[in-house]
Order: C-alpha cells, then sequence, then structure tokens
C-alpha cells in the first residue's frame, strides 16, 4: 500500500532518513530495525574528507535548531570501502549525497559514486562555489545548472537535485534542473539563519550565517514543495520540519511522492517508524490504496 516507484527505484513506503541527521545509520541501527525506512539519504559526501566548521556548530532556537557544522566527512573513497557495505546490508534504498565546492570536486565525486552500487544519488547544490566569490551554487539558476549539466555527464544512476530554500526563484530553478537532466527534485534545505551571543556582543557561528531547521521551517517549505510540483513533471521529494505523520501526509498531498525526516531524529531516534505507521493508518482509514492517490490531492 505505501509502495512508491521513484525514478525507477522502489521504495517500500515514502519515509527517508534525511541528509546531515542520520550519518550512515550506524547510531541509530542500535535504536530500531532500519530496514523498515523507504531509505536513508548518506550525510554529505565530498570528493576529499573535511574536518567541518570551527567553533559552535549547533544552536538551539524556538521550534528548531541551527546548525553550521561544515559538511564534515570522510570523503568518498572512504564511504565506499568502509561504510557503504553496511548501508547496503540495511536492505533499503541507499541515496547518497553529493557535496562539492566547485564543478571539478562534483564531478570528481560523482563518478566515483556512479560506479559504486548506490541507489541513487542527491546533489547537493547548497554549498558554495569556491572560484566564484563563495556564493552557493543553489543560489542562482544558471549556477546550479551549470553544476548539474557536468554532473548529469558522468552519472547514469538516477539524480535528484536538492534544492536550497535561499534560491533567488526556487521553482524556475526546479523547472530548469528538469530541462537540464535532473531525474527529481529535493527540497527544501535548511534556511539561511543567525544568531547572536548578546552577553560576547558576537554572533554564535563563526561563519555568522547557518542553518535552521525544524518544525519552524515546515509551513514555508510545505508551500515551495507544492508551487515546485505545480512546476515540473519529475518525481518530488519533500522535507523541512516535519516532526509527525500529519506533517508528511500534507507534504504529499501538496505534491510529494516521499519525504525526508531531518532534525526530529536528534529528538525523537524512531521517529520515522511513528511517521511510518501513522502514513499506514491514515491510508487505511481514509481508503487511500497507494501514495499516488493521496499525492497531489489539493
Amino acid at each position: 500500500m505505501t509502495e512508491i516507484d521513484i525514478c525507477g527505484i522502489n521504495f517500500k513506503n515514502p519515509v527517508i532518513a534525511a541528509s546531515g541527521t542520520f550519518g550512515f545509520g550506524r547510531e541509530f541501527s542500535q535504536a530500531y530495525d532500519l530496514s523498515k525506512l523507504g531509505g536513508i539519504c548518506t550525510k554529505g559526501l565530498t570528493f576529499n574528507p573535511r574536518q567541518g566548521n570551527k567553533g559552535i556548530r549547533c544552536c538551539e532556537t524556538a521550534s528548531g535548531m541551527i546548525n553550521s557544522v561544515g559538511l564534515q566527512n570522510p570523503g568518498i573513497q572512504s564511504f565506499l570501502d568502509n561504510d557503504l557495505a553496511f548501508m547496503r546490508s540495511l536492505n533499503t534504498v541507499i541515496i547518497a549525497n553529493l557535496s562539492g565546492s566547485s564543478i571539478q570536486e562534483y564531478v570528481q565525486g560523482a563518478e566515483l559514486l556512479n560506479s559504486s552500487n548506490v541507489d541513487m544519488i542527491e546533489l547537493n547544490i547548497s554549498c558554495p562555489n569556491v572560484k566564484e566569490g563563495g556564493m552557493n551554487f543553489g543560489i542562482k539558476t544558471q549556477s546550479a545548472v551549470q553544476v548539474l549539466g557536468q554532473v548529469r555527464k558522468a552519472v547514469s544512476k538516477p539524480l535528484l537535485v536538492k534544492l536550497s530554500p535561499n534560491a533567488e526563484d526556487i521553482v524556475d530553478m526546479a523547472v530548469a534542473c528538469e530541462k537540464n537532466g535532473a531525474d527529481g527534485i529535493s527540497l527544501v534545505n535548511t534556511f539561511k539563519a543567525m544568531a547572536i551571543d548578546i552577553y560576547k556582543r558576537k554572533p554564535i557561528f563563526k561563519n555568522i550565517t547557518a542553518g535552521l531547521s525544524g518544525p519552524c521551517i515546515k509551513p514555508i517549505a510545505l508551500r515551495m514543495v507544492y508551487e515546485v510540483s505545480k512546476a515540473v513533471n519529475i518525481p518530488v521529494i519533500g522535507m523541512g520540519g516535519i516532526s509527525c505523520w500529519q506533517d508528511a501526509v500534507e507534504f504529499i498531498m501538496a505534491g510529494a511522492c516521499a519525504v525526508q525526516i531531518g532534525t526530529m531524529n536528534f529528538i525523537k531516534p524512531d521517529i520515522c517508524l511513528d511517521i511510518i505507521n501513522g502514513i499506514e493508518m491514515f491510508m487505511e482509514k481514509n481508503n487511500f490504496n497507494s501514495i499516488s492517490e493521496m499525492k497531489s490531492i489539493i
């Protein structure tokens, strides 16, 4: 009943653990059976290892959190050598989240991942382009299309593009990504935010701004998913502040074929199970025979 096909890949249900909040699943596997998940998206991977940002990395805020982790990760080759086999043993769909600081780095990473046995690649364009003054690839449509075009040439696996809510025009960007080879769209990433330590009289984060996530962003994320879903003809995976099964159903009704759960994993490690069970219960009580019947119902 909850099975869904996304870009030719079969998901047993539409609930996916989001990148950056689930590691490679090892810690969460001690809490519950991860084979019950529709899929797992790896933490953000880069071609070379990264140590991440210095200083404070997380700050709790009203109905959410702000993070400045900085894509700390072991590098793609280390992931392939040391973590992918474990993830494959979990019997769920594995999506590799690919990040980079230049088009060349994205392409190098894409080539490695494409030759591996991950199921899909999620292209994270919310990364600063160090060769172009540090502006994120995901702000301007032209920049997003440039990196997508080169990665598409290197990838035969299904390719999702993860959009930033900070884009100048997120609908225009989604449409452009579809035209330039994206097999699907995932949105939204974190919102650009800031926090100040009033006693130290300086920003909490060394980079000044950081990424806001959690329940506080849900209504905005939902609106963006709705607008993008109406504009493209490829699968849309929705995320942003989902904290219960009712939220997940809203995203599906707004046009998402699946959802990713992020920040709530920190609050309730088995939240994904609650959401899966809640969706199933709702579908049974309301006579929905498939996710497709419920999708885009508004």
